[in-house]
């Protein structure tokens, strides 16, 4: 416990260095208390058993609820008969001294000739975590800074401790919620594009098609972030949940481009000629539903009362990344939709050519 003591204040310590505060540590070693150390070979020749030193102790200074019962007949009443040692007398350790304890053959003993009495103080209370002890520090998050960084910032802290391989090091409470929230979203995050990527590829019949429209979701997580940044918001799990969203608008755009160009294409229109009118036909409907989208994410980003912060993150999410991400998946989807089917129809003249003339010679 005294080591524990140690790490933990030495951590409060530099709590101020590590953008923390109102740093404050659970295991505090500030409670008096008297230890009884029982010279146990002069106790054995006197008779007197361990036992019977406890039970003295334990009844004068502890106090014992319940020695017998009291009847008072005029009231009618029974009363417990509590037996304890005076405020006063029990705090005094030379009146402890004083105490008799039992030996075998039925006399009476000093306490202080077998047990020695040693002032020291102890911890009020001793959490444990897996049977093992434990101590916690608790404390603030500064303005400025958040919560996962400062997380990383302790654990390095916690390191240059220098603490033996027994000790461990382990987050507890928003902490532990955040790192196991973002594991989850990340598993979350990556089967969202392989689904999408399954759908599209089945639909499309085609392995490259899909991937045109997937490029417009990283596109879109930079300026998710920039308007969480903008609006001095912090990513947390009401933000992950908007880029889930967003990931289904942005992918949604895409889709209306790549989907129509194709359509033109099979009715044999020009490469060049089918980019530019699916890009001029769907930029209707896409920017429709693009502004019915941020119309009706307004009333939450606006919103006031309980949990607002909380949802309003969601919706400056969905609409900043939207709105910012737009303009760039509008020019650059049907770019690299132009080059792959540039480079795809390059590929098939290329090997036709060859097929011809191996058939030739």
């Amino acid at each position: 416990l005294e080591k524990l003591s140690e790490y933990g204040n030495a951590l409060k310590a530099r709590g101020p260095e590590l953008g923390l505060q109102d740093l404050d540590v659970s295991l505090k070693l500030d409670r008096p208390e008297l230890r009884a150390e029982i010279d146990r070979a002069r106790a054995a020749d006197l008779g007197i058993r361990t036992a019977d030193i406890a039970a003295s102790l334990r009844l004068m200074v502890g106090g014992d609820e319940e020695v017998t019962r009291f009847r008072d007949r005029a009231a009618n009443q029974d009363y417990d008969v509590q037996l304890r040692l005076d405020e006063r007398d029990r705090g005094d350790i030379s009146k402890i001294e004083r105490l008799y304890v039992p030996r075998a053959n039925g006399e009476l003993v000093r306490l202080d000739s077998v047990v020695n009495l040693v002032s020291q103080e102890s911890p009020s209370r001793v959490d444990r975590l897996d049977r093992q002890r434990q101590i916690s520090v608790r404390g603030g998050i500064k303005e400025g800074y958040a919560l996962a960084d400062r997380i990383a910032a302790l654990r390095g802290a916690a390191a240059q401790l220098g603490m033996p391989p027994a000790y461990t090091v382990s987050v507890a409470g928003r902490g532990r919620e955040l790192e196991r929230t973002f594991v989850e979203f990340g598993w979350a995050f990556l089967l969202t594009v392989v689904f999408m990527y399954i759908v599209l590829a089945s639909q499309y019949e085609s392995l490259l098609h899909p991937l045109i429209i997937l490029l417009s979701l990283p596109l879109s997580v930079p300026f998710a972030l920039l308007s969480l940044w903008l609006t001095s918001t912090t990513l947390n799990l009401y933000s992950a949940l908007g880029i889930l969203v967003l990931f289904g608008v942005v992918a949604k755009n895409a889709i209306l481009q790549v989907d129509y160009a194709r359509n033109l294409r099979m009715q044999n229109v020009e490469l060049r000629t089918a980019v530019v009118q699916a890009s001029r036909d769907r930029l209707r409907p896409i920017l429709m539903t693009t502004l019915a989208l941020v119309g009706g994410m307004l009333p939450m980003a606006l919103g006031t009362g309980p949990g607002a912060e909380e949802r309003r993150t969601i919706a400056v999410v969905v609409i900043g990344g939207q709105t910012l991400s737009l303009f760039l998946t509008l020019v650059v989807v049907p770019v690299v939709f132009y080059l792959v089917e540039s480079a795809q129809e390059r590929w098939s003249t290329a090997r036709t050519a060859v097929q011809e003339a191996t058939l030739s010679a």
